[in-house]
């Protein structure tokens, strides 16, 4: 893709698409609608050489007009045509002749029954009260046909149940391997390694994003290159003391290196660390006595224990051992005594692996101000893009794996409504 602006759009494209595929699946089809719209509206600040490469516009496109089909809204139906056929242009381009491009994409299954069936019953849907009377029966025909090729044999079934194999992924592994047992039960081994791979991908990238959000943004609003650092601290630079010299330098390796080369440069990045530092314990500090106070307890002697243990567990554990939430304070307002080698005479306990942590508990209730470089409107707009994110699965195959007990119902309304005009 091109700029940074287009990136952008097509992941905020997918993510919206994706929350609202979850809204649709609760039946929230009027919201569903609206992030939809911002979907759509996403994905125009693309390149549409690039759109035309991907069916998730398409795809995007038929989920708007299932929306306007679910709420039974009539003053729809113009756009819906529109958009259905927009949709089997754009379908028929990126999956290409006969199918063969989704054939290799999707290693030789058959995912897209589905989708050219809910197509085709929402083409006849349209044609039905546009009083195309042909036309719909010839796509309800159709869609009919798939529909029935969607369900799965109970003895199918059953015997991939016995295999120890869940219901779901039995249907589907079904649908879309022709109704195979034995391709389907690769198809199932395959996806649990896919999903087991993602599984592992996604908590690194989760860890690198809270060790991001640590060492905060560059001058650009850019967040600090996870790969770059670690090359850095493998030539032995101290991680912290690297980040914050890739951090000022827009992640340039060879001007963070300069900086961390040069004796004054590199004490004036160690001060602004310890300052940053300093600041957040100070934050995360606060937080855990504010959120200990709120339960109840008296705040002296919360104070008197966060300074004599240094986390928010073992301070909760120590004020609950006593008498209660209003237990005598003793000795001027400490709780019991530090355990050794715990500095007690200030609010500066938390060791750096203990910070982390509680800043990040904080920092997930929405009490601490974002990291250094982002203020809170800025955060968050990035607290909600990792909502929306969270609700990519990474699976290619999802868009095309829906429930069908709508559209067989659906199915057989609009031959009842087709037989009732005596339109034979």
């Amino acid at each position: 893709m091109g700029s940074e602006a287009e990136r952008r759009g097509a992941m905020m494209g997918l993510m919206l698409h994706a929350h609202a595929k979850n809204l649709i699946k609760r039946q929230m089809y009027k919201e569903a609608l609206d992030v939809l719209s911002m979907g759509e509206e996403a994905f125009s600040l693309c390149d549409s050489k690039f759109l035309e490469m991907i069916d998730n516009v398409p795809l995007l496109q038929i989920d708007m007009v299932w929306c306007y089909f679910m709420l039974r809204d009539i003053k729809w139906l113009s756009m819906a045509g529109v958009r259905l056929a927009k949709s089997r242009e754009g379908i028929e381009r990126c999956h290409g002749k006969d199918l063969i491009r989704v054939r290799v994409l999707q290693g030789g299954c058959h995912p897209e029954l589905t989708l050219y069936m809910r197509l085709e019953l929402l083409e006849a849907v349209v044609a039905y009260h546009s009083g195309q009377y042909d036309n719909c029966r010839k796509a309800l025909t159709s869609a009919q046909a798939k529909y029935h090729q969607l369900q799965v044999p109970d003895e199918a079934l059953s015997l991939l149940m016995g295999m120890g194999y869940r219901e779901k992924e039995a249907k589907r592994a079904m649908r879309m391997n022709k109704q195979d047992v034995e391709r389907a039960v690769a198809f199932i081994i395959e996806e649990r390694e896919k999903r087991a791979q993602r599984m592992r991908e996604d908590m690194q990238r989760q860890k690198e994003i809270i060790e991001q959000k640590r060492y905060g943004m560059t001058p650009l609003k850019k967040a600090v290159n996870i790969q770059i650092l670690d090359q850095i601290v493998s030539i032995g630079f101290e991680r912290s003391l690297a980040a914050e010299a890739l951090r000022r330098n827009e992640n340039d390796p060879q001007t963070a290196l300069d900086d961390l080369t040069n004796p004054e440069t590199n004490s004036s990045i160690q001060a602004s660390i310890n300052e940053r530092k300093g600041k957040r314990l100070r934050q995360a500090t606060t937080a855990i006595i504010e959120e200990l106070v709120s339960m109840g307890f008296e705040r002296s002697r919360v104070v008197a224990a966060v300074r004599a243990t240094g986390t928010k567990e073992r301070a909760l554990n120590l004020l609950t051992a006593q008498d209660g939430p209003n237990a005598p304070v003793a000795d001027g307002g400490r709780v019991g005594s530090a355990a050794p080698g715990e500095n007690s005479n200030n609010l500066d306990t938390l060791n750096e692996e203990n910070l982390n942590n509680e800043e990040n508990n904080v920092r997930e209730g929405g009490n601490m101000e974002g990291p250094s470089g982002i203020n809170n409107s800025e955060q968050r707009d990035v607290d909600m893009e990792e909502e929306l994110a969270r609700e990519l699965t990474g699976d290619a195959l999802s868009d095309y794996d829906i429930d069908v007990t709508k559209e067989g119902e659906a199915i057989t309304e609009y031959f009842a409504l087709l037989a009732s005009t005596g339109d034979n």
